[in-house]
C-alpha cells in the first residue's frame, strides 16, 4: 500500500469509476474487484474534523491486499482520495488483526463477496471485537448471511467462534472457512415469501453472570408469546468464561426466523454500559417482528449481497421480490454504484399478483466467470 501525494487527481478520471464521500466504502472496493475495474474515492470525509480513511478502513485494504494478488493502492497525503486497481482474488490461508474501532464482522462481511471467486480455499482467521451496535455480528452472518450464499451454489462455508470479545477490548478470535469454489452464482428466481416456521436464536455472555443471558431469553421469549408468532421458538444460552470470553464483560443476542424455503431474517443488539438484559431482549424480539413486517424474501441486511450475486452471474434474468419499505436511500446508493461499476440497470416492477407491498427486482447477469482457479 503506498501513499501518494498525486493521488488527488494527476490522471484522467476516465482511467477509472470515480465515487464521492466514504458511503458504501468496503462495497465499491468489492465491486472493484469483482468487475476488474479501477476505481477512484474522493472526498472521503473532507469536511469533517479528522478528515480522510478511519483506522478500520485502512485495516480492510490491507485485508484486501492480503487475499489478493496484484492489486495497487495509493492514498493521498490527507487520506481523502484514494486510487485502487484490482488483481485477482487468491485467497488462502492468512490471520489479520482487527482494530478494536470495528467489529471482525465488518471485516468477514466483505471476504463472502470475494471467497467463492478464488483462486484458493478462504481460511481467514481474525483477532479482535466479535460484536457492536453497528455491524453483523457472528450469529447474524452465520445465520443471515451464510444461507444467502447457499442460495447461490456457495454451500461449503463456515465461520467458527474461538473465542468471543466483547467491546472495548475485545480478545475474540473467528475463523471464516470458505471450500466452495465456484464459477459463477446460480441464476436467482425468489417470487413467493411463505410465511415464518420458526425462530430460533443465541443469547450469549462475556465475563458476567449468567443470569444476564436468561432474562435476556426470557424477555425475547415473553414478546414473541405476547405477539403469537404461531412458530416453533427456540433461543439457546451461549456463556463464555475463562481465557476464551476475551478482555472486556459483556452480552447480547441475535434472534433469526426462518421460513420454510430457507430464507432467514435476523435481528441483533449488544449491551452497552448501564442496559438492563430485560430491555435487550425486548428490544431485539420486537426488531425481529419489524424486520419480518417490512420484508420479503430477504432482509434488509441481506439484500445488498443477494443482489451483488444476481449481478454477476449467468446472462439471464434474476428475479427477487422485495417489500418497498426496502427501498431507501441506502438501497438506491448501492443501485446507482452497481449501476456505474458494471453497467448494470436494476428493474423494479409491481407485483404480478397484485400485493401492493411488494415489487419484482429483475436484474440480466454480466456472464461474470470465476478464471482465477486457472491462473498459476
Amino acid at each position: 500500500m503506498s501513499v501518494n501525494k498525486k493521488a488527488n487527481g494527476t490522471s484522467s478520471a476516465s482511467r477509472y469509476v470515480t465515487f464521492q464521500g466514504c458511503k458504501n466504502f468496503r462495497l465499491r472496493i468489492i465491486m472493484a474487484i469483482l468487475s476488474g475495474k479501477a476505481v477512484k474515492i474522493e472526498k472521503i470525509r473532507s469536511d469533517d474534523m479528522n478528515p480522510g480513511l478511519k483506522d478500520y478502513e485502512v485495516s480492510f485494504l490491507r485485508l484486501i491486499e492480503a487475499v489478493t494478488n496484484g492489486s495497487s493502492i495509493e492514498i493521498s497525503y490527507t487520506g481523502t482520495a484514494i486510487i485502487f486497481k484490482p488483481g485477482i482474488v487468491t485467497g488462502g490461508s492468512y490471520t489479520h488483526a482487527c482494530p478494536n474501532s470495528k467489529p471482525v464482522g465488518y471485516f468477514v462481511e466483505p471476504m463472502l463477496y470475494l471467497a467463492p471467486f478464488s483462486k484458493k480455499k478462504f481460511s481467514l482467521l481474525f483477532r479482535g471485537i466479535t460484536a457492536s451496535h453497528t455491524d453483523a455480528g457472528l450469529e447474524a452472518i452465520k445465520w443471515g448471511l451464510l444461507p444467502v450464499m447457499e442460495k447461490f451454489g456457495v454451500r461449503e462455508c463456515a465461520l467458527h467462534t474461538l473465542k468471543r470479545g466483547s467491546p472495548p477490548l475485545g480478545g475474540g478470535e473467528v475463523h471464516l472457512v470458505v471450500d466452495s469454489l465456484i464459477s459463477q452464482p446460480i441464476t436467482m428466481h425468489a417470487l413467493d415469501t411463505p410465511m415464518i416456521n420458526k425462530i430460533r436464536g443465541v443469547a450469549y455472555s462475556t465475563r458476567v453472570s449468567p443470569a444476564m443471558v436468561n432474562r435476556m431469553i426470557d424477555a425475547s421469549r415473553k414478546v414473541l408469546r405476547d405477539k403469537q408468532v404461531g412458530c416453533e421458538v427456540n433461543i439457546t444460552a451461549d456463556v463464555w468464561r475463562g481465557e476464551n470470553s476475551g478482555k472486556s464483560p459483556g452480552w447480547g443476542i441475535t434472534l433469526v426466523a426462518e421460513n420454510k424455503q430457507g430464507w432467514r431474517y435476523f435481528s441483533q443488539s449488544i449491551s452497552s454500559p448501564g442496559d438492563v438484559p430485560e430491555d435487550i431482549g425486548t428490544k431485539v424480539a420486537y426488531q425481529l417482528l419489524d424486520e419480518i413486517n417490512n420484508s420479503s424474501v430477504v432482509g434488509r441486511n441481506q439484500l445488498p449481497l443477494a443482489l451483488i450475486f444476481m449481478v454477476i452471474g449467468k446472462e439471464d434474468l434474476g428475479r427477487l421480490r422485495i417489500s418497498k419499505n426496502q427501498i431507501d436511500s441506502k438501497f438506491v446508493q448501492l443501485l446507482r454504484d452497481v449501476k456505474k461499476v458494471f453497467g448494470t440497470q436494476v428493474i423494479l416492477q409491481e407485483c404480478e399478483d397484485g400485493d401492493e407491498s411488494d415489487m419484482v427486482l429483475t436484474v440480466k447477469g454480466i456472464g461474470f466467470t470465476n478464471t482465477n482457479k486457472k491462473i498459476a
